[in-house]
């Protein structure tokens, strides 16, 4: 884990292995961000001539390195691009101060020690750059040899922040946790499937409950079959890793509301009998993004000891070919009741969704929120790096988006369209797992509202696009697994302790 500390050292006397500083545009002029004065006097009042020099622009996603003059401890300065300055007065935005630290702390991957000398006016920036760092810093090398040239920036030290002040104490310390949170939810999402199967990941969720002292029950295939989860076993019944249903509840005993959270966990997917073709399934261990989302959020609300209660549901299975398999044409009986005609083993994940998200109803929780990496067609629609919102309660819905702005998470509200519901009408069963192909994304969540109790307020978030990044990292954004919505879904559970939902 990298370290994170608050230091009142100067930038021109702290020791480490670098020292970091922003620079911006100001019309067509590149100047240095506020922080780094030191280090420009350091550089005689030249280092925005001398960065030009270099090629720098100030555009976001920039970094230079440059040898440290006399006067300063850090051997090396690295210089991140903020992108247009800000008017006098006014901070830069924090999700441009979270992927310049992130930047950097990619760019310095093997240091020890890195000072962060960025722009801070307030606790809120103090804490935007500490989480942008914290994340940047972030590589899964478990199954390398040689791990260790790729080990992450060991410690971020934040210069200008004010260690003895509560707001940016307690700031640097909600950062790190969600972090670290995040940074859990993306170690599960890249591990190799053939280790991390449905009672791997329940074991996983199992020590974690030990170590923050939360209430966990796993259900396994046994259980499973004798309480008629007849969507997660049909999903699982293919595979020689049988299925798992977790619950995972943190409570507070000055809790008024309960927010439940519900994640597909499907360890892999290769589609089963409607299987996916080469070029399709190579990815498909991030199938569980939503189950880590939610358990990463639920061990967050309980580090940062928020008065609400959170329940996450992990519903896990592993969607597999064989000849116990489930085929398109046979029908489920689901928890609820209701049965489904499964048209395309590849619309799985809201069988196991389903079952869980009447299971959580039957708690009667305040709210009930899902995650899942549902539909192909949520990302033809918002593309790879915005995830979609459906609800069936519009405030709801609009609040979500705003977190999710907030917290610095690409997302879009989508509607669940009443016409769209007649296409997966069924002539066997009560419901078909498939409707019209055109409007997919929101065919699956016009699907998953079957199943949420009456009276509760439900929304359905679809990952699709920013769970797994294929390209390239940048910001803070890793290639692989990203923990997208574990910010979004700790906030929410943040404003539902506050009693603003």
């Amino acid at each position: 884990m990298t370290a994170l500390t608050l230091s009142t050292a100067g930038a021109a006397t702290l020791r480490a292995d670098a020292l970091v500083v922003g620079v911006a545009k100001s019309g067509k002029t590149l100047v240095v961000a506020p922080g780094a004065e030191a280090v420009d006097k350091a550089f005689d009042g030249r280092l925005a001539a001398v960065l030009e020099t270099l090629g720098a622009s100030g555009a976001e996603g920039e970094a230079t390195k440059l040898p440290s003059p006399a006067g300063l401890k850090a051997p090396v300065v690295l210089a991140v691009g903020l992108g247009a300055a800000p008017e006098d007065g006014e901070s830069f935005d924090a999700e441009t101060l979270r992927r310049a630290a992130g930047t950097a702390a990619r760019t310095l991957t093997g240091s020890k020690k890195a000072a962060f000398a960025l722009p801070i006016l307030a606790a809120e920036d103090a804490a935007a750059i500490a989480e942008g760092a914290l994340l940047g810093a972030y590589a899964y090398t478990a199954y390398q040899e040689n791990a260790d040239a790729k080990k992450p920036l060991a410690e971020v030290a934040l210069l200008g922040a004010k260690p003895r002040d509560k707001a940016y104490k307690a700031a640097a310390e909600r950062a790190q946790a969600v972090a670290e949170e995040i940074n859990r939810a993306r170690d599960l999402i890249n591990q190799p499937p053939n280790d991390l199967t449905p009672a791997a990941f329940a074991a996983a969720a199992q020590a974690a409950g030990k170590e923050h002292g939360l209430k966990v029950q796993v259900l396994d295939e046994k259980a499973l079959t004798k309480g008629g989860y007849g969507g997660i076993l049909g999903v699982g019944v293919g595979s020689v890793n049988p299925p798992r249903l977790v619950r995972i509840a943190y409570t507070h005993p000055k809790a008024e509301k309960t927010l439940a959270l519900v994640g597909k966990g499907i360890t892999y997917d290769s589609g089963g009998i409607s299987l996916k073709p080469a070029g399709h399934n190579e990815t498909m261990k991030c199938d569980m993004s939503g189950a880590a989302a939610v358990f990463s959020s639920v061990v967050a609300a309980a580090r940062l000891g928020l008065e609400v209660n959170v329940t996450g549901w992990l519903a896990l299975a592993e969607n597999m070919p064989s000849g116990s398999a489930t085929r398109p044409g046979d029908v489920l009986r689901m928890y609820s009741g209701k049965t489904v005609e499964v048209l395309n083993t590849d619309a799985e994940g809201r069988l196991v969704l389903a079952d869980a998200l009447t299971r959580a109803s039957e708690e009667h929780p305040d709210a009930i929120v899902d995650v899942a990496t549902l539909t192909g067609a949520m990302v033809l629609a918002l593309g790879n790096r915005t995830f979609g919102i459906m609800a069936n309660d519009d405030d709801y819905r609009t609040a979500i988006h705003e977190i999710a702005g907030e917290v610095g998470e690409q997302s879009w509200p989508m509607p669940l369209p009443a016409d769209l519901r007649k296409g997966m009408d069924s002539p066997t069963a009560d419901i078909a797992n498939m409707g019209e192909r055109m409007g997919g994304g929101l065919v699956a969540g016009l699907f998953l509202q079957e199943f949420v109790g009456e009276g509760i307020t439900w929304a359905h978030l679809d990952i699709a696009g920013p769970a797994f990044h294929e390209g390239g990292p940048y910001g803070y954004t890793p290639k692989g697994g990203t923990g997208s919505s574990v910010r979004t879904l700790v906030k929410l559970a943040e404003r539902t302790a506050a009693g603003e939902l």
